[in-house]
């Protein structure tokens, strides 16, 4: 049965510009609505929508296919309908400074507190000083001052006058006090005092001895006095502090009434700037007035660095009123996701404070939602892990990776931890989704919502329309020369052909969105006011300029013979197989020289890209279908005698793919029925074990490819390409491909089996059993029977000798 060749409007799926009713995409409206996503819309409605733990997004497509502005889009939307989170305040710890506070407060309340401070701060400056320089102030110290005096000199002149009665003087000396007997006004000296009588000596030293006691008890009573004084003067400054201090306080409290946690931080404000009113003095005016009173006075930098006790360190504010954050970070390092706590350089050490606490993208996003890569979370250390801890337990944490990894033992800031209510919203390629769905345990509990991105859509007449909008909205968005209708049309069908699917439209917004700015730049060049159809396709064929170098050489050193390319003639065994390089940015096909060899062996066919290792485990998986072929259709109650090699002639790299297996069976085929392959054919598609060809990636590129080696040999009419059926719907061929075609310079042909080959390739029948089991004389099939069954008797025939052979020697020796 004769294979037809495909018709010319089977190799191309053209987007007539008569369908669309506008002149330009001015006239569209712009596109509201995500198309070719309704899976991931769903998708995003939902994660966005359910308010429960764990169910955190992962947007996972492609990279340029908008999932970034469909979730932003989403989340921006649902967070205006959110209300603002509370604003965070990191406050100073009085009793624990190293573990600084957290105020929650309403939004935009955190900059009021924070500015209401710094006027408390600037205000106790002013008002406490003022205080201590009062004359109310000056008279109360200065009576309990004196107070203390007068009761000093009170016990002391109560002595001196009891030793006056008893002739003895109290005289003041450097070292302290002395007693002294006295007569007519004058101390006695040693001889003197030997020289009065017994009884007077004892008298008076029994009155020395009374006098010392008294002297002894006020000296020991002299201490508790000067305390009782430093009581009575702690108290008074700490009632002059609070007279200063307590309207102040006051004034804030009653702004703040509603906030309990406020309140209470500012009763303990009250309390410690009473207990450390002299930070607040002017330097002269305390060396002056407390130091007198043996009260230790606090060094000058002190008195500078009490202002930061004070201070509102305003965390995370809210003062817009646009609903919840929505937030992306562009690096998500560990620091940038947790927060920090920041170092400045002094005397040659580090110091903090919990004015230096810094917040992390968590903290910007708490309360709403927060985008980022995966990819780029999981190159930074420790920060994959540190999002999933904060995650698990419902609240920030911030700590250092020192202390993370045990590294250091010395004291540093432990800020209070921080309740975590957000949505976190992963964006990534969906292997990295796969590989952290089958290897971390935790990912499947905390991201629970997939968002799959398609990367194509179907190509109807209604969706093409659609398609026109979208394309009219991203030239609005690019400020961008708009598009006539030809060439949108032309857009489309270079979507489709990128995709390599007739009957679908790639969604793929980037790809689409360079093609337009690229059609921009050589309307520009042109002085088109409209993009036209001949801007896109030069914007197409300049594209493919810039990147297909390899590809030139490669045809070059083909036609100059380097590499063996046969486009016309017959050989046996060997055949046109059709590969693709892809090089990331650019994929073209070429053509490679499939060559077989059989001779009579163990049944083995041998793979020799396989044996050095060469070749990829699915190429490997091709040959071994082939011999499985083999084996199911010839042969069925012989064993198969037959020993082959299949190799890619001139290939010195790897082969992978089994887009060849085809290819390498005809090859097997004709040699094994000693027939003739035309050259002027190729070949691709991969085949099962019931040999039907199956489609294959890139038929378009390696259909291509041939076709430009025969074109620079010059069209003779017989070349042509072999592909699966199931490929014809991918087929978006280039214009000159589809004119030779309907030329009939170049023919294409679309198979299902690989009876359907073998009889395009040679020209003679594959063949069908009869009734009774038998291919037809001379059908390919019979051939390559026969030949296998010439194998099978002659290996029989081998082993009958052997047996024989043994058998006699066996006898002999015996």
């Amino acid at each position: 049965m004769a294979i037809e060749q495909l018709k010319p409007d089977c190799l191309y799926q053209h987007c007539d510009p008569k369908q669309f009713e506008f002149r330009t995409t001015a006239e569209l409206e712009d596109l509201t609505e995500v198309i070719g996503q309704p899976r991931a819309v769903d998708s995003v409605r939902f994660g966005i929508g359910i308010r429960h733990k764990g169910y955190n997004l992962f947007a996972l497509g492609p990279t340029g296919t908008g999932k970034h502005a469909l979730v932003k889009r989403y989340a921006a939307e649902q967070a205006k309908t959110e209300p603002l989170p509370p604003d965070w305040c990191y406050v100073n710890n009085f009793q624990q400074p190293h573990k600084p506070r957290m105020l929650s407060m309403p939004p935009g309340q955190g900059v009021k507190l924070e500015r209401d401070m710094e006027q408390l701060i600037e205000d106790l400056h002013a008002a406490i000083p003022t205080v201590f320089e009062s004359d109310e102030y000056r008279t109360r110290s200065q009576a309990i001052e004196e107070e203390l005096t007068e009761k000093k000199e009170q016990a002391l002149h109560e002595i001196q006058a009891n030793a006056e009665k008893k002739q003895i003087a109290l005289i003041r000396t450097p070292t302290g006090f002395t007693l002294a007997p006295v007569r007519k006004g004058e101390a006695l000296g040693q001889e003197d005092f030997e020289s009065l009588p017994e009884k007077e000596r004892e008298r008076i030293e029994r009155d020395t001895e009374e006098l010392q006691e008294q002297l002894r008890r006020m000296l020991q009573e002299a201490p508790k006095w000067d305390k009782e004084v430093r009581d009575r003067m702690s108290d008074l400054n700490r009632e002059m502090a609070a007279s200063a201090i307590s309207h102040l306080i006051d004034a804030l409290r009653d702004a703040y009434r509603e906030l309990t946690e406020v309140i209470n931080y500012l009763d303990e404000v009250e309390k410690d700037v009473i207990g450390n009113f002299r930070h607040f003095l002017r330097h002269e005016e305390e060396k002056h007035g407390l130091q007198v009173l043996g009260i230790e006075l606090p060094q000058r930098d002190e008195g500078i660095q009490v202002d930061k006790r004070y201070r509102i360190n305003a965390f995370i504010t809210h003062e817009s009123h646009d609903g919840a954050p929505v937030t992306y970070e562009d690096h998500p390092s560990y620091n940038n996701l947790i927060g920090r706590v920041e170092h400045r350089a002094e005397l040659g050490a580090l110091i903090t404070d919990y004015t230096m606490i810094r917040p992390g993208a968590l903290h910007r996003a708490n309360g709403g939602y927060l985008i980022l890569d995966v990819l780029k979370v999981l190159m930074q250390p420790f920060a994959w892990e540190g999002l999933k801890r904060a995650l698990q337990a419902g609240e920030i944490r911030i700590e250092s990776l020192a202390q993370l990894m045990s590294l250091v033992s010395t004291v540093s800031l432990e800020p209070e931890p921080i309740p975590l209510d957000i949505k976190v919203i992963l964006l990534g390629e969906p292997h990295i989704y796969y590989l952290l769905s089958m290897f971390d345990p935790e990912f499947k509990e905390l991201f629970k919502v997939a968002v799959d991105f398609d990367y194509r859509m179907d190509r109807t007449p209604e969706t093409q329309q659609l398609y026109a909008r979208l394309i009219g909205t991203l030239v609005q968005q690019e400020d961008l020369r708009h598009l006539d209708r030809s060439a949108v049309a032309r857009v489309i069908e270079h979507s489709a052909r990128l995709l390599e699917d007739g009957e679908k439209l790639l969604t793929h917004t980037r790809s689409l969105t360079d093609i337009l700015r690229e059609a921009d730049f050589w309307a520009t060049q042109h002085d088109h006011k409209t993009v036209t159809r001949e801007d896109v396709q030069q914007a197409i064929d300049a594209r493919t300029y810039r990147v297909d170098r390899i590809r030139e050489h490669i045809q070059d050193e083909i036609r100059r013979g380097t590499l063996m390319i046969d486009t016309a003639g017959q050989k046996t065994g060997q055949v046109n197989g059709l590969s693709v390089l892809d090089l990331g940015n650019f994929i073209f096909g070429r053509p490679s020289r499939i060559t077989a060899r059989v001779r009579m062996g163990d049944g083995e066919v041998v793979d020799i890209e396989r044996e050095v290792e060469l070749g990829g485990p699915i190429h490997s998986k091709g040959v071994f279908i082939l011999s499985a072929f083999l084996g199911t259709r010839y042969l069925h109650d012989r064993p198969l005698a037959l020993s082959a090699s299949l190799v890619f002639e001139q290939s010195y790299g790897e082969v992978e793919g089994d887009s060849a297996s085809s290819a390498e069976l005809y090859a097997l085929l004709s040699a094994l029925a000693d027939t003739p392959i035309h050259q002027s054919m190729a070949v691709t598609g991969s085949v099962n074990q019931q040999g039907e060809i199956q489609p294959i990636g890139g038929v378009n590129e390696k259909i291509e490819g041939f076709f430009d080696i025969c074109n620079v040999r010059g069209l003779t009419g017989d070349q042509g390409v072999i592909i699966p059926a199931t490929n014809v719907k991918h087929l978006m061929l280039r214009e000159d491909v589809c004119e030779a075609v309907e030329a009939g310079k170049f023919a294409i042909h679309a198979i299902d089996t690989v009876d359907d080959g073998i009889e395009l390739l040679t020209g003679i029948p594959a063949g069908q059993r009869d009734d009774g089991g038998l291919f037809p004389e001379g059908s390919i099939n019979r051939r390559v029977e026969d030949t296998l069954t010439r194998y099978s008797e002659t290996m029989q025939a081998y082993a009958s000798k052997g047996r024989k052979g043994n058998s006699g020697n066996d006898k002999a020796s015996s």
